[in-house]
């Protein structure tokens, strides 16, 4: 081992990159890289996103699409199976209501709740809910349940 074999550990020194601007002998004096004149010569000069040099960019280019309805009521599904389902496991008794689906994590706090008719229900079960389909009443009252509706 000899003093001039000596060097840093690989990585554990970091290059600072180009001295730009330090005069005409380094090689990057002048213009500093950037060319002559127009904006990215400029200090302070930031491209915007999605900037393409002029040319219409692509998120104008391309069409907007669909329509969304502001007044859209988003509805958390519920079905006949899963109601019947958690009887079987003895979760729920012959009342189910907005509360005791909440408690077993079925919906959120602020969901509105839509009872479907996937699956069968062979309980009388009393449900409360906000909406429900035609085909779900019609299986509930052949079982001798009952569907109720909140607001």
């Amino acid at each position: 081992m000899s003093l001039h074999l000596l060097q840093p550990k690989f990585g554990s020194t970091h290059r600072k990159g180009k001295r730009l601007g330090r005069g005409q002998g380094s090689g990057k004096g002048g213009t500093s890289t950037r060319g002559h004149k127009g904006a990215q010569s400029r200090s302070g000069y930031s491209k915007k996103l999605g900037f393409e040099g002029g040319q219409m960019p692509l998120q104008r280019r391309v069409p907007k699409g669909g329509f969304k309805n502001i007044n859209r009521k988003e509805y958390q599904p519920i079905n006949l199976g899963m109601i019947q389902h958690l009887i079987e496991e003895k979760k729920i008794d012959r009342m189910v209501d907005l509360e005791k689906l909440r408690s077993l994590g079925l919906i959120r706090k602020s969901d509105l709740v839509k009872i479907l008719a996937n699956g069968k229900i062979n309980s009388a079960v009393e449900i409360t809910a906000h909406k429900f389909s035609k085909k779900a009443i019609e299986e509930l009252e052949k079982a001798g349940g009952k569907a109720i509706t909140t607001k």
